[in-house]
């Protein structure tokens, strides 16, 4: 038999089982499986417990921001709320959610949809909300005035209430529409829209300095300038000093902080492009007067100069210089398409022959240069007392920040 030894073997065969029987037995191995088992009831008691802390810490935080914003006069509710997520985050859920802007006069209110708000485990105080469209601006007590969709909006915010470190917004496909007794009019529409900022240096309660991003993309605006009735791609970055704190509070009163710390505004990069025909980039810094004007100089390129030029309203400037020498204001649009009447494209002529003069002038007092392979012309784009100069055509004005 295998396993014994020879003098075994020569033994009666009821010895050799009596001694086999009266061998102990081995304890079975149990700590291998007992191990891995212990660990897996540990470890789920330790996530359980990690996740109700970090629950606790993301709900004080949600309350904190909700807190901060009734403190500015902006109140909201929801119809019902449900809170989820465990096992990987935390997720509240707010359905019909509203608001209360009772900072402004007269207050506003403002609906939505569904609105839901989540937290990683690992990082409780970053907060990432979806929102559900349509958005709804109205005075109190009155029809809507504003309507607001989107594909998809996602918003977030990081910190510790009430001071944020970073806040974002992705909206994908907005618009923003005008409800008014004459039907509705569109203010505002893009294919994507992302708006970024953080803290660049400093402390949120202590003269921070907060870097800006926008990205737009497809964008129209027509009610704000003639040139965005055409979609546009902008991208700016920009670095804004001189805030004393990031407390809740009316940004008129952060820009007059900023006027009288003696902050500024840094365009770091500006890019504009309409198709292939205009592109401009530039960059440059701007302060505020003490009326609260823009003053400042960016140097920018202009590939399609030419193209540009007609949609910055030169026709309007052209129709307000008739209107000078003739002492009758607004009969020179009336006489300019009286001209168009008796000899067709008379009027238009007078434009054109506008346009090509600035265009010219424009070329000669600025400098050539390339953008991205193409002939362009650097111009400064200078804002005096709220006013917008490209050259020395003024194309524009800023309403005071404060």
């Amino acid at each position: 038999m295998s396993g014994e030894s020879p003098l075994g073997t020569m033994r009666p065969p009821s010895q050799r089982m009596r001694t086999s029987a009266t061998r102990p037995r081995r304890p079975l191995r149990r700590r291998p499986i007992l191990v891995p088992v212990a660990i897996v009831i540990l470890a789920a008691i330790a996530w359980s417990w990690l996740w109700y802390y970090a629950a606790s810490v993301a709900d004080r935080t949600m309350a904190g921001w909700i807190e901060r914003e009734a403190a500015a006069g902006r109140v909201y509710s929801c119809g019902t709320q449900s809170i989820g997520g465990f096992p990987l985050g935390l997720t509240v859920r707010c359905t019909g959610a509203s608001a209360q802007i009772k900072s402004t006069v007269p207050p506003y209110d403002v609906k939505a949809g569904d609105v839901s708000f989540s937290a990683e485990i690992y990082r409780p105080t970053r907060l990432v909300g979806d929102i559900v469209g349509p958005l709804s601006l109205a005075e109190a007590g009155q029809a809507p005035m504003f309507a607001a969709n989107w594909k998809r909006a996602r918003v977030g915010v990081t910190g510790v209430p009430p001071y944020p470190e970073t806040v974002f917004a992705n909206l994908d496909g907005p618009h923003l529409d005008h409800l008014g007794a004459g039907g509705t009019q569109t203010w505002f529409a893009a294919k994507r829209a992302d708006l970024h900022g953080r803290v660049l240096s400093g402390l949120p309660r202590n003269h921070p300095v907060i870097e800006a991003t926008l990205h737009l993309v497809a964008a129209t605006a027509p009610t704000l300038h003639p040139i965005f009735t055409s979609a546009v791609d902008v991208d700016v970055d920009a670095v804004m000093s001189g805030f004393n704190d990031l407390l809740p509070k009316p940004w008129p009163v952060r820009f007059r902080e900023m006027q009288a710390n003696g902050g500024s505004v840094e365009i770091k990069a500006f890019r504009l492009a309409q198709g292939k025909t205009i592109i401009v980039v530039g960059a440059g810094k701007l302060a505020l007067n003490e009326q609260g004007k823009l003053d400042g100089v960016m140097q920018v390129a202009i590939v399609g100069l030419d193209q540009i030029v007609p949609q910055l309203g030169l026709g309007q400037m052209l129709a307000q210089g008739i209107d000078r020498l003739s002492g009758t204001p607004g009969t020179a649009e009336q006489g300019l398409n009286a001209l168009d009447q008796l000899i067709p494209g008379l009027g238009g002529a007078l434009r054109n022959t506008a346009n090509a003069g600035i265009v010219d002038n424009l070329k000669k007092m600025g400098q050539a240069t390339t953008v991205e392979s193409q002939a362009a012309v650097v111009l400064p784009l200078r804002f005096a007392d709220g006013g917008i100069y490209l050259g020395m055509l003024r194309v524009g004005d800023v309403p005071p920040l404060f």
